[in-house]
């Protein structure tokens, strides 16, 4: 099913570059309405910068909008500049205003400046308002377009003002019961006020346990609480209750991606980077991954000194020279297993500071029974290949080898994972981002244990 709609989006954009070519605007007119604008969007991308509003201003003006507000930053820059002033306000005219913030804050001043020119006082003032917020907080992706009620209204009264300016809000589906001061007391949903009498009074039929976010809330916090309550909106107050804006569900998807690819990036040891991976130059792209790979091979070098330092004594048992890489791989391995899974819960919110007691009595329970399983598993190994078919230990030493190897791997196991948990928990207290402690600066870290465990044992039992 999906392979037919890619093959059936692909027909549509080349019916459409043929239209353009022929300059049928009028066939094309009609073809590009009936698109969505999160479709149109890829297309305008591949239209050459001389088309670009040539095929833009044939758009109806609020699907020129939508597609507006879809397009990578770069394209947005050229039809800016591309528009006449009269464009231009129609255009910021049937943006939200949360839109209309987020495409002022990828502009370059020049152009930030002539968006601005083009609103009138009121517009600018609320859009400096939002620009003032803290970055990645509530107050800096919410809107200040929504739907507000009086406790005191009736149905039919509340129907009358979402008629009214129901046009120029982002969703009408919830709507904020204030006060004279702006304060939030309640909402109601369009179904409440449809399933309710005309003559029914909002206080009567408003919920007054709302679920709302300050101002100054994290995103990614906000972008929780849509996830945790299945919400479509939440409203966003100031220090008063005072209702500032609402933030939509479309808003906290964004957020969630962001976020996500944020700490994928940093799990891989990239810092992190806002244009996508084919809009971002080469030079771009080694600046984010050089400071972490100089880092890690900084690091990285401990490993290598340990190594030294017990090379005299290893010469004399080159089987176990052989075991090192396994026993680090695992490590790492076990390591990132429970750093991702850790970090995992404390961005949904699953853990806290305060339950690191009982993370780290879980992971040790679950390293232990990993720990036996890998350890009994890899001694039947040994034995039956490395000792009994391929004859890489020395029948005098033989069982004191495979038991420092096997020990060393439980014991390895049991300790990458405690760091795993821990770390991730140690920086989140301490303020840091958790994702920074995945693999693999905790396999770095894990490396280096594993060595000095395996070491000390090979030390005792066998060297």
């Amino acid at each position: 099913m999906e392979e037919v709609k890619i093959t059936e989006q692909k027909i549509l954009e080349e019916k459409i570059f043929e239209l353009i070519e022929g300059k049928k605007f009028g066939l094309l007119k009609e073809l590009l309405s009936e698109m969505n604008p999160v479709d149109l969007a890829p297309i305008f991308e591949e239209v050459t910068e001389k088309d670009l509003p040539v095929i833009f201003r044939i758009l109806p003006k609020e699907l020129a909008a939508e597609v507006f507000v879809e397009m990578e930053t770069d394209m947005q820059q050229l039809l800016i500049e591309a528009f006449s002033d009269r464009e231009l306000r129609e255009v910021i005219d049937e943006l939200f205003m949360d839109d209309t913030v987020d495409i002022i804050e990828e502009m370059p001043a020049s152009v930030t400046k002539r968006i601005l020119k083009q609103t009138d006082a009121a517009t600018r003032r609320m859009i400096n308002q939002l620009l003032a917020y803290p970055e990645d907080s509530a107050g800096s992706i919410m809107t200040t377009e929504y739907i507000d009620l009086k406790k005191d209204m009736t149905v039919d009264d509340a129907f009358d003002r979402i008629r009214k300016i129901g046009f120029d809000t982002e969703t009408i589906y919830a709507c904020y019961v204030t006060d004279r001061s702006r304060r939030l007391l309640g909402i109601v949903s369009i179904k409440d006020l449809l399933l309710n009498a005309k003559e029914c009074v909002i206080r009567d039929i408003m919920e007054e346990n709302i679920i709302y976010v300050n101002t100054h809330d994290e995103q990614e916090y906000v972008a929780n609480q849509f996830e945790k309550y299945d919400l479509l909106a939440l409203p966003v107050v100031d220090k008063e209750n005072r209702l500032i804006g609402i933030v939509t569900v479309d808003d906290a998807i964004d957020v969630m991606q962001e976020e996500a690819t944020e700490d994928i990036e940093k799990m891989a040891a990239i810092l992190p980077s806002e244009k996508t991976y084919l809009k971002t130059g080469v030079f771009e792209t080694f600046k984010a991954r050089i400071p972490w790979l100089l880092f890690l091979m900084i690091s990285a070098t401990f490993t290598g000194a340990i190594i030294s330092t017990f090379e005299s004594q290893l010469t004399s048992f080159a089987a176990l020279i052989a075991f090192i890489p396994m026993l680090m791989g695992t490590g790492g391995n076990s390591g990132s297993q429970s750093s991702v899974t850790v970090i995992r819960a404390l961005s949904l919110g699953d853990i806290e500071f305060k339950d690191i007691l009982r993370v780290i009595w879980k992971e040790l329970r679950v390293s232990v029974l990993c720990g036996l399983v890998l350890g009994i598993v890899n001694f039947i190994k040994l034995y039956l290949i490395d000792y009994m078919w391929l004859n890489n230990f020395d029948k005098n030493v033989f069982i004191s080898e495979m038991f420092t190897v096997c020990l060393t791997l439980v014991l390895v196991v049991i300790a990458a994972k405690l760091v795993g948990c821990v770390l991730p928990i140690l920086a989140k207290s301490m303020g840091l981002d958790p994702a920074v402690m995945a693999s693999p600066l905790v396999t770095t870290i894990i490396d280096a244990l594993s060595l000095v465990i395996y070491f000390v044992i090979a030390g005792i039992l066998v060297i």
